[in-house]
């Protein structure tokens, strides 16, 4: 909460006029191409970042598929992973996050211009849409995130385990999987501290359908936590 309360105050004569674009954003969704809408919220978040003491460390930025359609799979460290991988990323995605944050304001707008899926882990048949709508939409183009691990885990820079059925909609859509290893990014929202933080970002070689196709996705699942763990391990003192 400190930081972000510094985050304001240090742009607080930008914030009334980026809060009101991004609610004209958010409330006029098909007024604007979904690199419009990622531009405005790129800036809002780098703005935020240099007002809150907060560098992004990118890595791997050659890894990002040259053409759109493909999926990252990123650890799950807390609320400011998605922004953490906006600063690092110059392609446009969107998300799917659990539905308990869909009404977290600023949260809320940042998924409503980025049309995002807010998947309900109690209802089965409205998980199982989000995976078909997505599905489709990857095949047409469309970039998301998906957090295997399902909701952010509660140790830091250790992952939880990684769920196979988080890999359904990019088996069906039979694109690049992007593992994404987040450090140190529970850091700016989930520690009540505002010591300048680094938090890195390292976007791994994709696995593409050929590589993976004959794989089960609990498989899938436990390669990606593999190699996200390997980056983990080799970087998370780099900064300490």
């Amino acid at each position: 909460m400190k930081r972000i309360l510094m985050m304001v105050f240090r742009n607080i004569l930008l914030v009334p006029i980026m809060w009101i674009k991004l609610c004209y954003h958010a409330n006029h969704v098909d007024k604007y191409t979904e690199e419009e809408h990622y531009k405005m919220l790129r800036f809002i978040t780098r703005r935020a970042n240099k007002g809150g003491n907060v560098t992004i460390d990118v890595h791997g930025q050659e890894n990002i598929p040259s053409k759109d359609g493909f999926i990252f799979f990123p650890n799950h460290q807390g609320l400011y992973d998605v922004l953490a991988i906006m600063d690092a990323c110059p392609r446009p995605f969107s998300v799917v996050a659990k539905k308990e944050v869909e009404n977290i304001q600023f949260l809320k707008q940042v998924f409503s211009c980025m049309k995002a899926y807010m998947i309900d882990r109690e209802d089965v048949r409205q998980a199982m849409q989000v995976i078909v709508n997505v599905t489709n939409e990857v095949k047409n183009g469309r970039n998301y995130i998906i957090f295997a691990e399902g909701t952010r885990s509660k140790n830091g820079n250790h992952p939880g385990n990684f769920k196979g059925g988080s890999f359904k909609a990019a088996t069906k859509a039979k694109c690049p999987i992007v593992p994404v290893a987040l450090i140190d990014s529970f850091k700016p929202f989930d520690t009540n501290t505002i010591s300048p933080v680094t938090v890195q970002v390292h976007f791994l070689k994709p696995m593409l359908y050929e590589e993976y196709k004959d794989m089960k996705t609990t498989e899938i699942a436990a390669e990606v936590k593999r190699r996200i763990e390997e980056v983990i391990e080799k970087n998370c003192h780099q900064y300490k």
